[in-house]
C-alpha cells in the first residue's frame, strides 16, 4: 500500500512539474503575457511619422528629433535633486509635482516626466543620467512644420489623455497623438507602428539583456507619406489676403472634389504647437474667445448663405417647371406680400428674365420664384419638402462625409422644422426669407463651395477632400465616386449663363480678371449679435461664390468675410484674385490687390466691444492700414512669388 502511495505521490509532483512547465513554455511563451509580468521591462521604440507634401510635391511637414525623460518611480534610488532640476531647468515644486502624478499613474509603469528636451539639453542630460536610477530618456520624432501657413488645414501633435487611452488600447501614457486637420484625420496611416522591446530583469530589478534573446521584440514601422490636394502657393495667397479679416475661403477642384485651398482667418503658425511651449501657446490660442483662432471658420462657421443661394432656387423653380427662363416678372424695388414688404435695390418698373435676375440679384425676382415652388402641390407643407430635397442634394443641410476633421451640418428646413411654429397651417409666405438665402437656410463655406462646384460640372459633384495620394493605397470610393443632384443637366446652363453676366454687366463687372471667363454670384448677409443682451445690428457680412472658366472648370471657390460690407467689397475681389492666381500663376488686377491689403476690418470686430455707439455698413469709414503693414504684405507677396 506505502508503495502505491509513494508512486502516485511521484506521478502526481511529476505532472504538476509538466503543467507548471507547460504554463511557461506554451502560456506564458506569449507577448500578450509579457505586458503583465512586472519581471520584463517594456521599452517601446517609436516609429517616424509620415511627412506630408502638397500636391505638387511641396514638403509641408517633416520630423525634427525629441527626447523625453522617462521614469519608472519603483526604481528612482535616492539623487541629487538640485543637480537633476538644474539639468532638465525646473524648479524642486515642479519635480515633486510630476513625480507625485507618475507614482499616482503607476509605480512599475514608465511616465514622460519631461517631455520634449532640445538636442542641446539632451547632449548635456544624457552623460550624467547614469546617477539618476529609475530615470531615462526616450528618442521619438516631432512634427517640423516646413511652413507658416495651413495650421488648420495641416494640424497639430498633442499627448495623449485617459479618454483616447480609455477608447483606444495602442495609446499609452506620453504617446502623441493627431489633435486637429491633417494629422487627426489621418492619424492612423501617418503614426505608422510602435516597435517594442522586453527586457530581462533579475531579482535586484537590474536589466540583464532581451528576453528569450529578443524573440518577441518588434521593430517600429515607419508612418506613411501622404500628398495632399492643397496647393501651397494658393494657400499662402489666400492667407496673406485674409490678414485683418475674419471668415473663411474654400477653393475646389470641381472635376475631382480636390481641395485646393482651405483658408481660415485668423490663423496661427502651425509651429506654435510644437516643443514644449504647446501648452502654453494652446492656451493662449484657445483663451482668444474674440478672434477664435483655433475655430476653422471654413468648416464650421455656418452662416446664412444670401444672395448666392438664388442660384438654387432658380434650379428647382426650372425643374419643377414653375417658371421658363424667358419669362419675365416686374421689380417694384421690392416684394411685397401681405403686409410686409422685402425691399429690392432693382428699379421701380425693372422686368427681368433668369439670367438678368441672376445678374442683378433681384429679390423680388426670386421671392416670387420661390413661391412658385411651395405653391405647385397642393400646399405648401408639401411644395417645402419638395424644394427642401431638391437643395439637399447639392451636399447641403447635412455633413459632406468628407475627410476632415471637423464640420456642421448647416440647415436647410423643411416641413418638420417648421412643426413647432407652425403646427397646423403653413403658407409660403412664412418663410419668404429662404428665397434670398436669409431665414431659416443656414450653410458653412465649404458647403457653398462644393454647391458651386456641382453648378460648374452641371448637376454633379465629388466629395470634397484633403487627400491626393498614400503610397500603395487606393483612394476611399467615396472621393472618386460622382453624386449627383436631382436637377437635370439642361437647366444648369441658364443660370450659368446669369452668373457670367454677374461678371460681364452685373454686380461684380468690376471685379472682371483678363482672359478668363469667371461665374460668380455676389451676396450681402445681414449681420446681428447680442450686446448685452440686446440684439444688434452689425455691419453685414460679404459673401461671394465662382467657378472658372466658364468651360471645364479648374476651380471653384466660396470667400465668406465677416462684416465685409457688400459681396463684391471684399469677397468678391478675394475670389477675383486667387482664381486669377491659381489659373494664371501671377496677378494683371494689382488694384484690386492693394484695396485688400491696404484695408483692414479690425475696427469692424471690435466695435460689440468698444461700448462707443456706432453705425454699420456703407455709412461707417473702412480702416486702413499702415504703409509698414502694407509693406510687410506685399513681401510675404515677393517671397511667395520666387
Amino acid at each position: 500500500m506505502r508503495q502505491i502511495l509513494l508512486f502516485i505521490s511521484i506521478i502526481f509532483v511529476g505532472l504538476l512539474f509538466i503543467a507548471r512547465l507547460f504554463f511557461l513554455q506554451v502560456y506564458q511563451d506569449n507577448s500578450n503575457n509579457l505586458y503583465e509580468d512586472n519581471a520584463i521591462r517594456k521599452v517601446y521604440d517609436y516609429p517616424k511619422r509620415g511627412f506630408v507634401y502638397d500636391r505638387n510635391g511641396k514638403l509641408l511637414v517633416s520630423n525634427q528629433p525629441s527626447y523625453d525623460v522617462m521614469v519608472i518611480p519603483r526604481e528612482v534610488k535616492p539623487l541629487d535633486t538640485l543637480e537633476f532640476c538644474s539639468l532638465l531647468k525646473i524648479d524642486k515644486e515642479q519635480f515633486i509635482k510630476t513625480y507625485k502624478k507618475a507614482y499616482t499613474y503607476s509605480p512599475r509603469l514608465p511616465y514622460v516626466f519631461l517631455p520634449q528636451l532640445s538636442k542641446e539639453d539632451y547632449a548635456v542630460l544624457q552623460e550624467k543620467m547614469r546617477k539618476f536610477e529609475g530615470f531615462y530618456i526616450q528618442k521619438r520624432s516631432l512634427r517640423n512644420y516646413e511652413t507658416t501657413i495651413g495650421a488648420n488645414v495641416l494640424g497639430d501633435i498633442g499627448e495623449v489623455n485617459q479618454r483616447i487611452m480609455s477608447k483606444n488600447p495602442y495609446y499609452k501614457m506620453g504617446d502623441l497623438i493627431g489633435m486637429q486637420g491633417i494629422e487627426a484625420s489621418y492619424e492612423k496611416t501617418l503614426r505608422g507602428v510602435k516597435g517594442i522591446k522586453f527586457i530581462q530583469k533579475d531579482r535586484f530589478n537590474r536589466n540583464i539583456g532581451p528576453y528569450k534573446k529578443g524573440k518577441f521584440d518588434t521593430l517600429p514601422e515607419s508612418g506613411k507619406d501622404i500628398k495632399t490636394t492643397i496647393d501651397a502657393t494658393l494657400q499662402a495667397y489666400g492667407e496673406i489676403l485674409m490678414q485683418n479679416k475674419r471668415g473663411g475661403v474654400i477653393a475646389i477642384e470641381p472635376s475631382t472634389g480636390e481641395i485646393l485651398s482651405m483658408v481660415a482667418a485668423p490663423t496661427y503658425n502651425p509651429n506654435l504647437l510644437v516643443g514644449r511651449d504647446r501648452s502654453k501657446n494652446f492656451t493662449k490660442l484657445y483663451n482668444d474667445s474674440i478672434a477664435k483662432p483655433l475655430f476653422n471658420r471654413s468648416l464650421q462657421g455656418v452662416y446664412n448663405p444670401g444672395s448666392p443661394f438664388k442660384l438654387m432656387n432658380a434650379l428647382v423653380a426650372l425643374q419643377e417647371g414653375v417658371i421658363s427662363t424667358n419669362e419675365k416678372l416686374t421689380c417694384y424695388a421690392g416684394y411685397k406680400y401681405g403686409n410686409s414688404f422685402m425691399k429690392c435695390h432693382c428699379r421701380s418698373g425693372t422686368r427681368n428674365d433668369m439670367v438678368h435676375g441672376i445678374q442683378e440679384s433681384c429679390n423680388t425676382y426670386f421671392a416670387t420664384v420661390y413661391r412658385r415652388i411651395l405653391d405647385k402641390p397642393e400646399n405648401a407643407s408639401i411644395g417645402i419638402n419638395v424644394w427642401s430635397n431638391h437643395v439637399k442634394s447639392f451636399g447641403l443641410g447635412n455633413f459632406l462625409n468628407n475627410d476632415l476633421y471637423v464640420g456642421q451640418k448647416g440647415r436647410i428646413p423643411n416641413r418638420e422644422y417648421y412643426r413647432g411654429i407652425y403646427p397646423k397651417t403653413f403658407y409660403s409666405t412664412y418663410t419668404i426669407s429662404n428665397a434670398i438665402g436669409q431665414g431659416e437656410v443656414a450653410t458653412t463655406p465649404i458647403q457653398l463651395a462644393n454647391m458651386i462646384a456641382a453648378i460648374a460640372n452641371r448637376g454633379y459633384y465629388f466629395t470634397p477632400h484633403i487627400i491626393k495620394e498614400i503610397k500603395d493605397e487606393t483612394l476611399d470610393l467615396n472621393f472618386t465616386t460622382p453624386k449627383y443632384t436631382t436637377i437635370d443637366k439642361e437647366h444648369f446652363e441658364p443660370v450659368i449663363e446669369g452668373m457670367l453676366n454677374v461678371y460681364k454687366h452685373g454686380t461684380a463687372k468690376y471685379l472682371q480678371i483678363p482672359d478668363i471667363d469667371i461665374c460668380g454670384k455676389t451676396g450681402t448677409v445681414e449681420n446681428f449679435v447680442k450686446i448685452d443682451s440686446v440684439k444688434t445690428q452689425l455691419t453685414d457680412h460679404s459673401i461671394f461664390v465662382a467657378f472658372a472658366p466658364k468651360n471645364n472648370p479648374k476651380i471653384a471657390i466660396a470667400v465668406f468675410v465677416e462684416n465685409g460690407y457688400f459681396g463684391s467689397r471684399f469677397a468678391g475681389k478675394i475670389a477675383s484674385l486667387m482664381i486669377e492666381k491659381y489659373i494664371k500663376g501671377t496677378i494683371t488686377r494689382k488694384d484690386l490687390e492693394n484695396f485688400v491689403l491696404s484695408h483692414s476690418l479690425e475696427d469692424e470686430y471690435a466695435k460689440p466691444y468698444s461700448g462707443v455707439p456706432f453705425k454699420i455698413n456703407r455709412e461707417t469709414k473702412l480702416q486702413t492700414i499702415s504703409i509698414e503693414e502694407v509693406n510687410k504684405l506685399k513681401a510675404q507677396l515677393t517671397k511667395l512669388e520666387h
